[in-house]
């Protein structure tokens, strides 16, 4: 393999438009599915019989993407190299009853959606993405991306004490963002969206919406070393990812492996639903792909015992501010390379064979890498990784990228740690 750059802001830039481009999982899956297209990756339905031929193809179901490449020589028993990720990240989300408000102001009713970090949605210019669901039964993107609402922080002359106490939120009550005045009227919210998208009224029968900081991504520092934007958690792997998968795809030499890209939804609340990692998703793509190319049960779990799956999440670096809270002897930051995710407890997958796994891919992209590993007293955050391993009894490693404000509105990472987590995926995905 020919060796990639240590740096290529062309990459970096094209991440920061992936994420612009994506406010909402559905979006995200669907641009990894069109970036897929132009790689010769075809879509096939789930609900269609599947034949065996070789090529890129992938299913779409919700916020999620399973895709995959055959080469030209892959038997049934065949093993997969996977790439997985989660495509959703903390934010606010529309309630089944939108419209709310008082005493002259209209507003929004929103749910907290996984662990946010509440402080970094306040006095935030927001705008409204999603899906929503037709009479008809099909759906359609929405993506406001303009200044349309904002959840607006109490004054410091009404809570003189929030710098010495700090600050404290009540999700119900201190959350709800504003969107205009005036009266408070029934179908407002969703009489706007049909106007957005061009449906008629009453034609919304449901929707998935969820609101979204329109501040784009941008380098940040005196040197450009490091990068600000919104859902780096986790849709820096998701591209990462995608890239990684199309290049094995369309490269001259065929691998020796399956390669495949499995990005989740529902990652930041548990994982627990029919597009999470801890459903059947997964398990039954690669069964139905082992199946269509004449397998059998046998083939299938010959394939699944030498597969390897490498859950590529974010993790965090060093903060400067807070050195105390990180282990002392594991430092990772930006611009290092990506990280190896560690803990004996099985909150990571990861095991000394599943380091040397990534370890050869780093080796052969010709990136470095560096270990995480939390302090023993800080409670440690989980992934997809134990999930996937627990679920279909396939070897796993848990790695990412290192950042700092993860959860918030907009997190920071290096520069150069995207384009370096696509190379070592790369190479994993090729070996």
């Amino acid at each position: 393999m020919s060796q990639p750059p240590r740096f290529d802001r062309g990459h970096t830039d094209d991440l920061m438009s992936f994420l612009a481009a994506s406010p909402s999982p559905y979006h995200a899956v669907a641009n990894a599915a069109e970036r897929l297209e132009k790689a010769g990756f075809r879509q096939v339905a789930e609900t269609d019989a599947w034949d065996g031929e070789s090529g890129g193809k992938y299913v779409l179901r919700g916020g999620a993407i399973i895709a995959w490449y055959v080469p030209a020589g892959a038997t049934a028993a065949t093993p997969y190299r996977t790439v997985g990720a989660h495509t959703d990240s903390p934010n606010l989300r529309v309630k089944p009853i939108p419209d709310t408000g008082h005493r002259g102001w209209r507003q929004v009713a929103v749910e907290v959606y996984g662990g946010t970090l509440l402080n970094t949605w306040l006095d935030r210019d927001l705008g409204l993405s999603g899906r929503v669901t037709l009479r008809d039964g099909s759906t359609r993107l929405v993506n406001v991306d303009r200044a349309l609402m904002r959840v607006p922080q109490l004054a410091v002359h009404l809570d003189r004490s929030v710098n010495a106490d700090g600050l404290k939120l009540d999700k119900q009550r201190h959350m709800t963002p504003i969107w205009g005045l005036g009266e408070v009227r029934e179908g407002d919210l969703v009489a706007f969206v049909e106007e957005e998208i061009g449906a008629a009224a009453g034609d919304i029968r449901g929707w998935d919406l969820m609101l979204h900081s329109i501040e784009p991504p941008a380098y940040l520092g005196r040197d450009r070393e490091l990068v600000a934007g919104p859902r780096m958690d986790n849709l820096l792997s998701v591209h990462a990812g995608t890239v990684a998968l199309a290049t094995v795809a369309t490269a001259d030499e065929e691998p020796p492996y399956i390669p495949v890209l499995a990005a989740f939804d529902h990652e930041e609340n548990g994982s627990q639903s029919d597009t999470g990692a801890d459903g059947p998703l997964l398990g039954t793509v690669l069964e139905r792909s082992v199946f269509a190319r004449g397998g059998t049960y046998e083939d299938r779990a010959r394939a699944f015992a030498g597969t390897v799956c490498l859950s590529s999440d974010t993790g965090h670096a060093l903060h400067p501010n807070y050195t105390e809270r990180h282990d002392p002897g594991h430092h990772p930051l930006p611009n290092g390379g990506p990280i190896l995710k560690v803990n004996v407890n099985q909150r990571y997958a990861t095991d000394g064979t599943g380091r040397a796994v990534f370890a050869d891919a780093c080796e052969r992209a010709g990136v470095p890498w560096q270990s995480f590993v939390s302090n023993n007293a800080m409670p440690c955050g989980t992934t997809i990784g134990p999930i996937t391993a627990a679920r279909h009894g396939i070897a796993t490693v848990d790695i990412g990228v290192a950042i700092l404000s993860m959860h918030s509105a907009r997190e920071l990472c290096g520069s150069e740690d995207p384009h370096m987590l696509a190379g070592a995926l790369t190479a994993f995905l090729e070996s």
